[in-house]
């Protein structure tokens, strides 16, 4: 991914001059700047990458925002910068107030290092008090980096960044307050579960009682699919000898095989999908270098689909039956997986016992 390596390039740039870099308009010149210019604006061009616009609010004039840029003469993209010493998020009311009389639908605070970029889903020109997308230089993640090439002068979608940022939203808030119900069940999710099986009266010690098994529950759980997927990616099964008939001589390679978030968000949706037909007990994942599998009971003899993640354009495989070759999809968005629902139930009805 060209984006990726010229933002880990930068990143190299940014830890071997931060030290010698004292001043908010050092971090500008000296990280921003690149940033903006990897994203392919021309930082010269003073009619497409504006410094110093002016964004008076009310009877406040002179107000400036550091950076403006335009494509095709429209406002896109606003940009506050802070010194790189300096916490990137301590200072949104700033940049709300500029995005407030600002015609760009997305904003940026930065300290050169952390990019937090934020629209109005809430209401309309109203920015979001939280970041749909944060892009650190120092734990740059694909999911993130695929969203910032929409914002590239040569891939510039408003309504593709606009369908991923509500997805971003709503994903981060669902999976923080999952995270929260596992390190501490509230009420509802304990009778949303319990409820499925206790059918005498939930008192408040037995409440209590069911809060620390959901606790320990949800732990265990976790765990057990976490040692799972180890022993599977470990052992020595009768379909190895099958496995390695497919391997191309990339996958051969010693390199480590690193599932990405967007192959973890796809794997979710497709279970999701399958578990209509079948128990999730029967759904295994098998990651390699060129793709990433989903088996019908860790069999390889049985493969539903692949995910091709690891090239420019993103395809799902489906596979109508074991001994023919795979149906390729193109993908835009990953939400267009649940697309092919029908396709997907087909594939298990081809293994079904005769």
């Amino acid at each position: 991914m060209e984006l990726k390596i010229k933002l880990e390039q930068l990143h190299q740039r940014v830890n071997g001059l931060k030290d010698q870099i004292q001043t908010e308009e050092a971090t500008k010149n000296a990280f921003v700047l690149p940033f903006i210019q990897i994203l392919g604006y021309d930082i010269f061009n003073p009619t497409e990458v504006i410094p110093e616009y002016i964004a008076d609010i009310g009877t406040k004039k002179g107000e400036k925002v550091d950076y403006l840029i335009k494509k095709d003469n429209e406002p896109i993209l606003i940009i506050e910068c802070k010194s790189w010493k300096e916490n990137a998020t301590a200072h949104n009311s700033q940049l709300h107030r500029y995005y407030h009389v600002s015609k760009a639908r997305f904003g940026v605070l930065t300290n050169g290092i952390v990019y937090n970029f934020f629209t109005d889903l809430e209401k309309p020109n109203i920015m979001d008090d939280k970041p749909f997308l944060t892009i650190n230089l120092e734990d740059l993640k694909d999911s993130g980096i695929k969203i910032l090439e929409n914002f590239t002068k040569s891939e510039f979608n408003l309504e593709s960044i606009l369908d991923s940022a509500e997805a971003m939203k709503y994903i981060k808030a669902i999976r923080n307050e999952f995270e929260k119900e596992i390190e501490n069940p509230s009420d509802e999710m304990v009778k949303l579960l319990v409820n499925k099986f206790f059918d005498k009266p939930l008192t408040a010690n037995r409440m209590i009682a069911f809060k620390e098994y959901a606790k320990r529950a949800l732990s265990v759980s976790i765990n057990e699919s976490i040692n799972s997927r180890l022993k599977s990616a470990l052992s020595i099964n009768e379909n190895i000898a099958s496995e390695k008939q497919e391997l191309s001589i990339d996958e051969k390679t010693e390199h480590k095989n690193v599932t990405t978030e967007e192959e973890t968000e796809a794997y979710y949706v497709i279970k999701a999908i399958l578990r209509e037909k079948i128990s999730l007990e029967r759904i295994a994942d098998r990651d390699t270098q060129s793709y990433f599998g989903v088996l019908l009971d860790n069999n390889n003899r049985k493969p539903i689909c692949r995910f091709h993640f690891n090239t420019s354009n993103k395809y799902l495989e489906i596979f109508h039956n074991g001994k023919d070759a795979g149906e390729k999809f193109l993908l835009n968005r990953l939400e267009e997986i649940y697309n092919y629902r029908e396709e997907l139930h087909k594939t298990l009805e081809n293994y079904k016992p005769e």
